[in-house]
């Protein structure tokens, strides 16, 4: 089975693109090392978000990049994407499987120890963990909990963990003290003036 072999992962939201194509925000991400993408534009119909997705796959293709889909299986499959995100509400880990085999990641956005442990006993690949600091798109998922809960869920949890929410270059050492196999960033990234610089400051500050 494959493993994520990837640092920095880059969670997408055209909302924070200050206007510009999301796609080429992409693009400029991937030209600043980025090699794991996770589209998550929920509000897209079906097609649109397939459309939206091909684009993004070719790019991804061009950088031998990693691309998931937010819990749309079906798109997954449909562009060959290298996995799912998925959450509490989407398909059970296992259906997903199924439908995906077993040459497909399965990442599960948790937010606690037990929600982590089970995506664990059920068959995921790695586990989100968040919101570690406040952020105004996880602000909907809970109050910030912080880099100790963090750090126990590493303890607790087997699989790669990635931490997400508020993580900015500031706050990366801290993040990173807990053992995480690394993070996840919108906005960052997404809202950077230039983003390839920022993708680029973010991964030298992650060593890579």
């Amino acid at each position: 089975m494959p493993q994520p072999d990837f640092d920095l992962y880059l969670i997408s939201d055209r909302t924070l693109t200050e206007g510009r194509d999301l796609c080429a925000v992409i693009h400029q991400a991937l030209d600043g090392g980025v090699r794991a993408v996770q589209l998550r534009e929920k509000d897209l119909s079906g097609k649109a978000l397939f459309e939206l997705a091909e684009k993004i796959a070719v790019l991804c293709g061009r950088y031998h990049a990693q691309l998931f889909i937010n819990d749309r299986v079906d798109v997954a499959l449909a562009v060959d994407a290298a996995g799912v995100q998925l959450g509490k509400t989407s398909l059970p880990i296992g259906t997903a499987r199924a439908l995906l085999g077993r040459e497909k990641l399965i990442g599960f956005s948790s937010h606690g120890v037990d929600e982590a442990l089970a995506a664990q006993r059920d068959g995921a690949d790695f586990v989100l963990f968040g919101p570690v600091y406040f952020t105004p798109s996880k602000a909907p998922y809970g109050a910030p909990q912080g880099v100790a809960a963090l750090k126990e869920i590493v303890e607790k949890v087997a699989l790669p963990v990635y931490a997400i929410g508020g993580i900015n270059a500031a706050r990366l050492r801290e993040t990173m003290t807990t053992g995480v196999r690394g993070v996840a960033l919108i906005s960052a990234i997404i809202g950077a003036e230039i983003p390839t610089a920022a993708a680029r400051m973010i991964l030298t500050k992650l060593g890579r």
